[in-house]
């Protein structure tokens, strides 16, 4: 089976901070095994009946899952709709926001399994709450084929109107073309201040302002600020805007107010999602509602499905 192992109690997907409570460590104790229950939500299945399901279409994979009847406490399948259209989407959106999830996943119920690669069959949607003006801070090199360049942006905001101090909210490296990754990296190759790891990480000279957007603010014990953004992404260079100007900790303080902690970071329906719930669509309306996504959800429907992320 394809899925995720999320936080829950109960019905209630938990915040994937306290997920994080118990990874990285060589024995978790009873207490928070308690204070942290854990569940594997299933939004695919691979392998069933003695052969390979992967190149079978979603929806007969869908219907072999549901006949698994995975409904104990701590293995169960995601929640799943079927939907003609999409003129009753934005209803189901916010209802998946008010349970938990992080928004929704479109798939064509006519798809194979392509790992790693999802395409049009499989669409995230998902709407970012807001957008902030903030300041590089610390640039490092990136994977595949920007692993020459310094592509992963660690970015700060001003601690308040009268205080300059840089305050770290997030890390992006998404969003720009290569020909701006190329820009910037040899930017901040020539405005470091600092370098760390042989090179892969500097610190630099805090003048370049990006616009980011994303998908939630939640409180963070990483970063200086206490807070940090959920799935940050580039927007664009602000060549126009001075580091002066940049937002400040009380803009994103009142963003995280806005989303309370528990909509966004309950999950994702969908394969990679967290317990979700998927919604059918045709595949002539799928392709209009969304990115293509690396996870998904999953679904029934005689052509497409969504689920919620």
């Amino acid at each position: 089976m394809d899925g995720e192992i999320v936080p829950i109690r109960g019905e209630e997907i938990l915040p994937f901070q306290e997920l994080q409570k118990r990874l990285g460590r060589k024995k978790v104790s009873q207490e928070l095994l308690n204070e942290v229950p854990v569940a594997f939500i299933a939004y695919d299945v691979l392998y069933a009946q003695k052969r390979v399901l992967i190149n079978e279409p979603f929806q007969t994979r869908r219907t072999i899952l549901e006949s698994l009847y995975l409904n104990s406490e701590r293995v169960r399948s995601g929640i799943h709709k079927r939907f003609a259209d999409i003129s009753s989407l934005d209803e189901e959106f916010a209802a998946a926001r008010g349970r938990g999830n992080e928004g929704l996943m479109v798939k064509d119920l006519n798809s194979t399994y392509k790992p790693g690669r999802r395409g049009r069959d499989w669409l995230k949607v998902k709407r970012a709450i807001a957008t902030l003006d903030v300041v590089v801070t610390a640039a490092e090199v990136g994977t595949g084929k920007r692993s020459r360049f310094l592509s992963d942006y660690t970015f700060a905001v001003r601690k308040s109107e009268t205080d300059p101090t840089l305050l770290n909210v997030g890390k992006a490296y998404s969003g720009l073309t290569d020909a701006e990754v190329t820009e910037l990296s040899h930017w901040f190759r020539a405005h470091t201040l600092q370098e760390l790891e042989h090179g892969r990480v500097c610190v630099v000279q805090p003048k370049m302002v990006l616009e980011v957007t994303f998908d939630r603010v939640q409180p963070s014990e990483r970063h200086n600020s206490g807070y940090a953004l959920r799935f940050p992404r580039i927007l664009r260079v602000r060549n126009d805007k001075p580091a002066e100007e940049i937002d400040t900790l009380e803009t994103v303080r009142r963003l995280a107010e806005v989303v309370p902690d528990s909509p966004e970071d309950k999950g994702v329906g969908g394969v990679g999602g967290v317990g979700g719930e998927n919604t059918s669509l045709s595949p002539r309306q799928s392709p209009q509602v969304g990115k293509p996504a690396h996870g998904a959800g999953s679904s029934s429907s005689p052509t497409s499905s969504t689920s919620a992320s």
